[in-house]
């Protein structure tokens, strides 16, 4: 059976999906953008600021499932520009030791929901308690 996982320590849905869905030992987590949850205002400042809250609002959810960033299995990075690639790396790099980290894809795209520069999902392994 699955079961949906929400905490208001990572933003609320932005639309008719969850925050994460758990089925069985598997989590999914939709994808995050960075909104910090405390004033419900996108952290946009810079490309690192961005990117740290939206590894942050992750943290929460796998935190709200019982796991850490180390059970993270695979993640998919949206970015409205390739040329940020470095600089989002550069912080996602702070959150993943880089011998076990997840298998990743990102990709450009033209667009994010409300126009955000990053956008990440992530797939973890939750175990059993």
């Amino acid at each position: 059976m699955k079961k949906i996982i929400y905490t208001d320590q990572a933003p609320a849905p932005v639309g008719p999906y969850s925050q994460a869905v758990l089925m069985g030992q598997t989590l999914y987590i939709s994808g995050q953008i960075a909104i910090d949850p405390a004033n419900g205002q996108l952290v946009t400042d810079d490309i690192e600021a961005e990117t740290h809250q939206v590894m942050r609002n992750l943290g929460k959810i796998l935190k709200a499932a019982g796991c850490t960033y180390e059970h993270v299995l695979k993640c998919t990075v949206f970015v409205t520009d390739i040329a940020l690639y470095s600089r989002i790396n550069a912080v996602y790099a702070q959150y993943f030791d880089e011998d076990t980290a997840p298998a990743r894809e990102l990709v450009e795209v033209a667009h994010l929901p409300k126009y955000v520069h990053v956008e990440i999902s992530a797939i973890a392994f939750v175990p059993q308690s």
